[in-house]
């Protein structure tokens, strides 16, 4: 139990409520660097960082050197009251601790290879023959098949032939393969050689200093179907040297006798109990040889689990990659998931948030904001991490934050949530929020009383031949995902019962409730079922039975334990029916429906979620916006009628400034009811306080003038404020160069070519490796002793000015030679820009017209070709493919800054400018822009954020006359290290390291830059 809530607590959050951002080792590890780095996380307001190796790794994994780093992290951040969070994998997926558990044959992943006739394998040590199966086929139905030792000459079928075969290595996993999940043996292997190794140096602060360590995206091998019934194609089938006996030992019949059923549909729309065996038992094999094996070490060691499963979103991707997310849960202290690309997937969140709560576990873990590129603003955090805070998440993981840009490393998923974006100073605004956030919803119990069972065991049923089967594995999808946005966004709050944990956790049935591991219910539905086991099916009889109330929606199942019996539908018949339908579905479930949302003009609202808990007497309630805007510019300034069962004093607590405010509610009937008004980004923080019999709460003098409740209709004067009298750059200009001639060692020049394409050009002639494929990782490859080659790179800068100095920022510039129209430079260091690893050295002068900048640079498998940087008091223009300097512009109007002079700006930029007024109250809103966020001063007072709509900012009270405003529009890093070239502009993987280097229609030499700053002349209006 939580020490009481206080509003101190609420203001400053201590470093448990708050975020620990994916650290990322990406280079040669410095101990000094390290814990300078530490300090910026305390600077942005996170409460630890979790130290997670990622590409450009050149400090030997668990080695001396890495583990003295982690020491000196570990003091450091005791030192600022940091958490630091370990991580148990070399890149990702975990369980070949970077290629060193894998050295060993038996630890190696291995699968099924099933092959028709004349894709006949030859067997070795790495590929052995399990059998010959003769497999005749009517109507692409399994009408018979036989296992054989050799091929039959006589008979009818096609012959098919069995392998079990290991893994090859590849370069993704340090030239070894992936490890064998289904293996117990091999994950003990694991957790000796990486667990343990933390714990021998380490072990004192687990629990303390060192809280958990990460778990990445454990799997096993993708699970694969024909497409077409009757095609003879090779598949793979995830399998074990151990699965033959786990099988008849679990289910007491052969699997490999009954494998063809795996692949074929029986004849009549027949179900196989044996396929439906082998998912459960792969699941089972799975979940305990994996995720047990470690959680229990974990355990064991006061060591929190913590991290996320693979592929969890739908029934398909969680059969193929887990057999079933949930039951993986079980043995994680703290269950995770991972959401990339500011995707919604509301049912990864609600099967962790499910787990967590039978579990009794603080909350859900989330690896969020991965993939959302440099140009995700503050207003996408915020929304990104409300709605999953509303679905349980409390320990937030920033997907990521670089070490270092060098090299591939600064094509990792950007952005970096770290100092290399000029906003990171600002950051500690959003991470309030959420902290503030947590020490309410990380208190007490949750309080939800529908429960779920889980669909994934009846979509088992029909994993076969995609001709046959997509139909039916599409319903079963479409129903998933709909029962779980009707009742989340119906604000029927809900959790999944997983078959498979059902059978294991402690299960207790009193009058009308069902009390589920730590859970309690009064409702259980069950979505279409085709199947169910016999255990829920028990656990359901006996609630009905002890006056519970069982919904069954849709058909009735028609199986127990994947075999005909008719005891599902019988059941059903007993319990409430109902149709697959949202209107019958909610319906259905009022009478357990505790809070309700509605549209001034009476509709449901129908875009909130929330999460409820139970504190004592008290209860909280977190409500946000749970769908993506369409657009980010209009405002929506909404008043809402929220109702809530009971009797209750409110408090709204405000998270982003820490204050509590009493809410005027009206207590009626059962209900209390209050009005707010909420825009786009808002979401709402209730303290629940029981009261007794009706009553209405006051609304007071200092919450009216807040207007926190009720705004007035927008019907205002609004004035468009003057354009910028001055800007300035917090940041020198930029020329990026990122296309230039080349020519290898002495040979002739080649013409133009952007960079990366070059260094891939050189890659294939000499038989290197791409650096856009999977590459080991440096610390695995011995260093080149002496670079054969070289490769010298010829840019042309053409100049509309005359210059007296600029700089050159560049990656090693001591082992290149560098030349700027014909004079060798000095290449004396003189800072850095944007990231420690591109050194800033003077070039000189920049003479009108024709310029010349030569680099030449030893060539070898680690030698990075990278984009380079002309920094200065410039200005520059673009033309297609060609980008001119200019003279720096004078002024800057209010609108794409882009097609100003500043097209590969990257830096935070601020506006000046002069405005008049009489007396009075005034407010400033700046409603489109293009930027992470804006900070507004007046007359050199206070700086404020705009952020989230409805972008206003109070200018308080002005006297008559003249008054500065001063904005700054801050930057990103999106047109100087971004997808420059990429013209796929709505492509959802827009980070991922392949972009930079797209090919055919979706490349253009042309830039393809996004607009920046803001892109709308701001308005002032008064206020009083």
């Amino acid at each position: 139990m939580r020490d009481q809530w206080t509003e101190e607590e609420f203001k400053n959050p201590p470093a448990f409520f708050r975020g620990a951002p994916f650290w990322a080792w990406n280079n040669k590890l410095d101990a000094e660097q390290l814990t300078r780095q530490i300090h910026y996380f305390k600077e942005m307001g996170m409460g630890g960082y979790h130290i997670h190796c990622r590409v450009g790794l050149d400090t030997p994994y668990l080695g001396e050197e890495f583990m003295d780093c982690v020491s000196a992290c570990i003091e450091e951040g005791k030192k600022e009251g940091l958490y630091t969070y370990l991580y148990d994998e070399d890149r990702w997926p975990s369980g070949a601790a970077g290629g060193i558990v894998t050295k060993q044959r038996e630890y190696r992943s291995r699968h099924l290879l099933f092959v028709p006739e004349g894709m006949d394998k030859k067997e070795s040590q790495d590929c052995r023959l399990l059998g010959i199966y003769r497999i005749e086929l009517e109507n692409g139905c399994l009408k018979s098949w036989q296992k054989t030792e050799a091929p039959v000459e006589e008979g009818g079928g096609d012959i098919w032939r069995l392998y079990l075969e290991i893994a090859e290595p590849t370069p993704w996993h340090n030239n070894q393969t992936y490890v064998d999940t289904l293996n117990g043996k091999a994950i003990e292997k694991f957790i000796q050689v990486t667990h343990e190794a933390y714990a021998r140096r380490f072990g004192e602060e687990f629990g303390e200093a060192v809280p958990s360590i990460f778990t990445d995206e454990p799997q096993f091998v993708r699970k694969e179907t024909l497409d077409f019934a009757g095609e003879k194609k090779a598949l793979v089938i995830p399998y074990t040297d151990s699965f033959e006996d786990f099988y008849q030992q679990r289910f007491g019949e052969s699997f490999l006798e009954h494998f063809p059923e795996v692949i074929w549909e029986l004849p009549e729309g027949g179900v196989s109990a044996a396929r439906y065996q082998y998912h459960e038992g792969l699941a089972e094999l799975f979940a305990s040889s994996f995720a047990d094996t470690v959680g229990s070490w974990c355990t064991g060691h006061g060591l929190m689990l913590t991290g996320h499963m693979m592929e969890e979103p739908t029934l398909l991707s969680q059969t193929s990659a887990l057999g079933e997310a949930m039951r993986s849960y079980r043995s994680f202290g703290l269950p995770g998931i991972d959401m990339l690309c500011d995707w919604r997937e509301y049912t990864t969140a609600k099967q962790a948030q499910s787990a967590a709560h039978q579990y009794g576990r603080e909350g859900v873990l989330s690896e969020l904001y991965g993939v959302t590129n440099w140009d995700f603003d503050f207003r996408g955090h915020k929304l990104q991490g409300d709605w999953q805070a509303a679905l349980g998440v409390t320990r937030r993981v920033h997907h990521l934050s670089w070490v270092s840009m060098e090299g591939e490393a600064k094509r990792d998923y950007p952005a970096s949530i770290f100092y290399q974006s000029p906003w990171y100073k600002e950051y500690k605004m959003v991470e309030d929020h959420f902290a503030r956030v947590n020490t309410a919803m990380m208190r007490g119990t949750p309080r939800v009383r529908v429960a779920v069972i889980h669909p994934v065991e009846s979509y088992w049923l029909h994993f076969g031949p995609k001709e046959q089967t997509a139909q039916i594995r599409d319903l079963l999808e479409q129903q998933f995902k709909s029962i779980t946005e009707w009742l989340l966004f119906g604000l029927t709050d809900f959790d999944f019962l997983a078959e498979s944990l059902l059978a294991v956790q402690p299960v207790n049935i009193g009058k009308g409730t069902i009390a589920v591991g730590e859970m309690q219910y009064d409702v259980i539905l069950v979505p279409g079922c085709e199947t169910l086991r016999s255990t829920t099916l028990a656990y359901l009889e006996s609630f009905r039975k002890a006056e519970g109330t069982v919904i069954f929606a849709g058909k009735a199942p028609e199986y127990v334990d994947a075999r005909k019996n008719p005891a599902g539908r019988k059941l059903a018949e007993q319990c409430v029916r109902i149709p697959m339908d949202k209107i019958e579905l909610l319906k259905a479930l009022e009478p357990y429906r505790e809070i309700e949302i509605h549209m001034p003009d009476g509709r449901a609202a129908g875009h909130f979620l929330y999460q409820m808990r139970q504190d004592g007497e008290c209860r909280w309630i977190f409500i946000a916006n749970g769908t993506k805007p369409k657009t980010q510019d209009m405002t929506q300034e909404i008043q809402y009628h929220i109702r809530l069962a009971g009797k209750w004093r409110v408090d709204i607590c405000d998270t982003q400034i820490g204050i509590v405010r009493k809410c005027p509610a009206t207590v009626k009937g059962g209900w209390t009811e209050f009005k707010q008004v909420l825009d786009l980004h808002d979401s709402l923080l209730l303290h629940l306080h029981p009261v007794q019999g009706e009553y209405m709460g006051i609304q007071t003098a200092d919450d009216a003038a807040a207007g926190q409740f009720v705004r007035p209709d927008k019907h205002r004067e609004e004035k468009l404020l003057p354009q910028p009298q001055a800007f300035y750059l917090e940041e020198p200009n930029v020329l990026l160069l990122d296309q230039c001639e080349y020519r290898f060692d002495q040979e002739s020049w080649q013409e133009t070519e952007e960079i990366l394409r070059i260094d891939n050009i050189l890659r294939e002639r000499l038989g290197y490796p791409k650096r856009m494929e999977a590459w080991p990782q440096p610390w695995v490859t011995a260093a080149e002793k002496e670079l054969e080659h070289t490769v010298t790179l010829r840019y042309t800068v053409l100049s509309e000015t005359k210059e007296d100095m600029i700089y050159l920022a560049l990656e090693q510039p001591g082992e290149a030679e560098i030349t700027w129209n014909g004079e060798a430079a000095e290449k004396k260091v003189c800072g850095w820009y944007v990231d420690e690893c591109l050194k800033k050295i003077e070039l000189g002068g920049v003479q009108k017209g024709r310029n010349e900048l030569c680099i030449t640079r030893p060539f070898g498998k680690k030698t990075n070709l990278e984009w380079s940087y002309m920094l200065g008091k410039f200005g520059v223009r673009t033309a297609g493919r060609e980008a001119y300097l200019t003279a720096m512009p004078d002024k800057l109007l209010f609108g794409d800054y882009t097609v100003q002079g500043l097209p590969f700006y990257a830096g935070n930029l601020k506006y000046e400018l002069a405005f008049e007024t009489e007396e009075g109250s005034y407010a400033v809103q700046i409603s489109k822009f293009s930027a992470p966020l804006l900070k507004v001063s007046v007359d050199g007072g206070k700086w404020q954020p705009v952020a989230y709509a409805p972008y206003e900012i109070s200018l308080g009270h002005l006297a008559a006359g003249t008054h500065r405003l001063e904005i700054i529009s801050f930057g990103n890093r999106i047109n100087a290290f971004g997808t420059v070239h990429s013209c796929d502009e709505i492509v959802e993987w827009s980070s991922g390291p392949n972009e930079w280097r797209t090919q055919d229609e979706r490349y253009a030499y042309e830039y393809q830059l996004k607009r920046m700053g803001i892109l709308k002349t701001p308005v002032i209006f008064r206020t009083d």
